[in-house]
């Protein structure tokens, strides 16, 4: 996402002599949307763009400039950390990892030691802790409300040993019991299911479009086609539907947990 197109769609509009409410009223969308998209934040969908194009007589130039869908973000979750702090609403699934946000500082430290080149210690103690901050939109009772799908190798999966595995685990379950989030898993028996390609999170808002999120090994993608998201989320909801209700998977998460606490 390129703050170069937020720059432009700016001084086309200042150049019209639009207020940002003005040209939100004119291309039919909000003004904060608009704002966001100045300020680099979003990227417009390509009908936003077409109507920006026109509430602004700019042929098809911002439509035509509309950064490439396919193209790797660099410092790739930036732009999805300011989202996840403006969501009314959070959908994540986390295939071999727990999703960040529901991360313990001992699983997040566990996770930075794994990376190549190596990250020196004062790296690692800077991530952690930029990891960690994004578990404060948890402290509003209300605001955002999250949802984690996990696969159940998620649960399985050693990171950092037994005494961290338990401690992450207990913590995503007294989440669930205090009514902060909901967490459903996705057992192995079930076998293969829509969501088993990769990681994704999906996120709603007041004001402005929704927006997708995956990621990879070493890059992410920000997601702003409407059409787009509504295909991850007609995938994540199919995956939900097929996934352990509620107090099964906290049954399965004790007994995990338990399991870890028990390791010789």
């Amino acid at each position: 996402m390129g703050s170069a197109y937020g720059d432009w769609l700016k001084q086309k509009r200042e150049e019209a002599g639009l207020t940002q409410q003005e040209l939100a009223d004119a291309a039919v969308m909000t003004r904060s949307h608009i704002s966001h998209i100045e300020a680099g934040r979003r990227i417009p969908s390509k009908e936003d763009a077409r109507r920006l194009d026109q509430a602004l007589n700019t042929g098809n130039v911002l439509s035509s400039f509309l950064p490439k869908d396919d193209s790797a973000i660099a410092d790739h979750f930036t732009v999805a950390l300011q989202l996840e702090r403006q969501a009314k609403a959070i959908r994540e699934f986390g295939i071999s990892l727990v999703p960040g946000l529901l991360q313990t500082e001992g699983y997040a430290r566990a996770v930075m030691r794994t990376a190549f080149p190596p990250w020196s210690d004062e790296e690692c103690d800077r991530l952690v802790v930029t990891r960690l901050e994004r578990a404060k939109i948890l402290a509003n009772p209300v605001t955002p409300a999250v949802w984690a799908l996990l696969d159940e190798s998620v649960l399985r999966r050693p990171v950092g040993g037994p005494e961290i595995m338990a401690e992450q685990i207990t913590h995503i379950i007294d989440l669930v019991e205090a009514s902060r989030v909901r967490v459903h898993v996705l057992p192995f028996g079930l076998g293969a299911h829509p969501l088993m390609q990769g990681m994704v999170t999906l996120m709603w808002f007041e004001d402005q479009p929704p927006a997708g999120y995956t990621e990879g090994m070493q890059t992410g993608k920000l997601i702003d086609s409407p059409a787009m998201v509504e295909r991850l989320r007609g995938t994540y909801d199919l995956a939900l539907a097929d996934a352990l209700p509620l107090r099964e998977s906290l049954a399965l998460m004790r007994a995990t947990a338990k399991e870890y606490q028990n390791h010789d």
